[in-house]
């Protein structure tokens, strides 16, 4: 049971960004090097972070501990309330992989960055080698359908 009232509950998670930082950094990024993309498609399964309609690919930028990231420093599951954050990553990565599926199937290719690669030390050059690996992953038109970064 939670021990917040609804109304501070409702309150904290209002506050939540919806946008992370590492998103912002890699699209800024990516639109530095002459890409042009859209923004969380709706239209799409899962709401892609990035879409690159020219070279029908997505890209999802994942927070490690949101996600899930297996044997990742990022993520742990919190001591409290355990049994409910185990269920609520199980079903985060589950829905990941439908949304993964269902777009693949639309013949959508799918990337996905983890939090991890494009943060923390020498975040920068981080950005940098990502952003390339995208650009070459998007040229290659038939190029491989999934990738993680």
């Amino acid at each position: 049971m939670d021990h917040l009232s609804a109304e501070a509950r409702h309150s904290n998670m209002s506050r939540i960004k919806s946008v992370s930082k590492p998103e912002v950094l890699l699209r800024s990024r990516l639109f530095a090097l002459g890409l042009r993309f859209r923004k969380n498609d709706r239209k799409l399964p899962g709401s892609p972070d990035i879409v690159f309609p020219k070279f029908r690919a997505v890209v999802f930028v994942n927070g490690c501990f949101w996600h899930g990231h297996r044997h990742c420093s990022k993520f742990r599951v919190p001591s409290t309330h355990a049994a409910f954050w185990r269920h609520k990553f199980a079903r985060n990565r589950e829905r990941d992989r439908e949304n993964v599926s269902a777009l693949m199937d639309l013949g959508w290719r799918v990337g996905v960055v983890w939090e991890c690669s494009i943060t923390g030390s020498s975040q920068k050059q981080k950005l940098e080698n990502i952003a390339g690996e995208i650009a070459l992953w998007l040229e290659e038109q038939l190029g491989v359908p999934y990738i993680e970064w």
